[in-house]
């Protein structure tokens, strides 16, 4: 017979309970010393890992160059500006003084109207140039048509001439020929008009001159002229 049965009841149901109660006791005891177990080994082993690493350790990583970076190239420059050709203004010549003959009045016009037409930035404005013209104007009719030109301006307190252009007809009204047109056209028309001893250029120079006062612009009048 067992104890249970032959125990009284009381006892008996207490000695089951302590029973159950140790092997619930001694099933937790197998279960904690397994887990125990199981994580001593896995302890284990990571020791066992560590110990090998630290007798064996891994090769160093190749270290890496510390290298600057790659220069930034720079934008290219912009090529610099061509320099200016400074601007160079031929020599010029000033008119010859001028006494106011009339066979020398078209060539002097000529020079100075040539001279302005060359250098205009040496002019401020057109008075300038009217005076600049009169300061050649020395001795005969030329020097008292100027005289009289500045003695009308301390009398009136205004210079007669304004512009150029006014200036270039008050000097062909007092320095060009008053006949120069009938003077060329007979010159032209006569007989005694030839080249004589003077040279071909000579003689070229002189008739363009007295075709232009004749005014004279047909070809074949000017073939038969010449």
């Amino acid at each position: 017979m067992s104890l249970l049965s032959d125990a009284p009841q009381g006892v008996a149901n207490t000695l089951g309970y302590l029973q159950h109660h140790l092997q619930e006791l001694t099933e937790r005891q197998h279960v904690s010393e397994s887990n125990i177990n199981s994580t001593l080994a896995a302890l284990t082993m990571q020791l066992q890992q560590l110990t090998q690493l630290v007798a064996n350790p891994p090769p160093p990583l190749p270290a890496i160059p510390n290298t600057p970076p790659p220069p930034v190239p720079s934008p290219p420059a912009s090529p610099s500006p061509a320099p200016l050709m400074r601007q160079t203004c031929p020599k010029l010549s000033c008119p010859l003084d001028f006494n106011g003959e009339c066979h020398n009045g078209r060539a002097f016009l000529n020079s100075c109207s040539l001279y302005i037409r060359l250098a205009p930035e040496q002019f401020q404005d057109e008075q300038e140039r009217i005076l600049w013209a009169l300061t050649f104007f020395k001795g005969g009719r030329a020097a008292k048509w100027s005289e009289n030109v500045f003695c009308q301006e301390a009398d009136t307190g205004v210079f007669s001439i304004q512009t150029w252009g006014e200036f270039e007809q008050q000097f062909r009204l007092h320095f060009f020929s008053a006949n120069a047109e009938a003077d060329a056209i007979n010159t032209l028309e006569g007989t005694s008009y030839h080249q004589g001893n003077r040279t071909v250029d000579d003689y070229l120079d002189s008739f363009q001159a007295l075709v232009s006062d004749a005014g004279y612009m047909d070809p074949q009048t000017l073939v038969v002229k010449f």
